[in-house]
């Protein structure tokens, strides 16, 4: 019997060894972020508005260990962020192609992540 105020775990030492695979296999999902986001990236590339090609050509996605992001704009295209979420003030209507198309190609996206975290479930349990 433990003394007063003290818990006895069994099992921590395979408890830490598990929970040290599933920490190296999240930081491996920035791959499969990038992945997802290449997916609306693609799809965000066809329907962005057009006139000179530029905000279209500048649709990138980008990844981390935890998230994916697909971005335009910046310095050189200014009015990617007006374009997409809309400026009242300028009687500029909103045109979200980039969440459109992150809705429209979920079904796919959603699958790779479905893929994924199976993967690291049966590495971890040691299937």
């Amino acid at each position: 019997m433990a003394a007063k105020g003290t818990i006895k775990v069994e099992g921590a030492s395979a408890l830490r060894r598990t929970l040290r695979k599933a920490h190296g296999s999240v930081r491996e999902l920035s791959h499969v972020h990038r992945q997802a986001g290449e997916i609306v990236a693609r799809a965000g590339k066809v329907t962005a508005p057009r006139r000179s090609g530029r905000l279209a050509n500048n649709i990138r996605a980008t990844a981390t260990q935890t998230r994916a992001e697909v971005r335009t704009g910046g310095k050189r295209l200014p009015y990617a962020n007006p374009v997409h979420w809309g400026w009242k003030r300028r009687n500029i209507k909103a045109n979200p192609f980039l969440s459109q198309a992150a809705q429209k190609t979920e079904p796919s996206w959603i699958r790779l992540y479905e893929r994924a975290m199976n993967d690291i479930v049966s590495r971890i349990k040691g299937k």
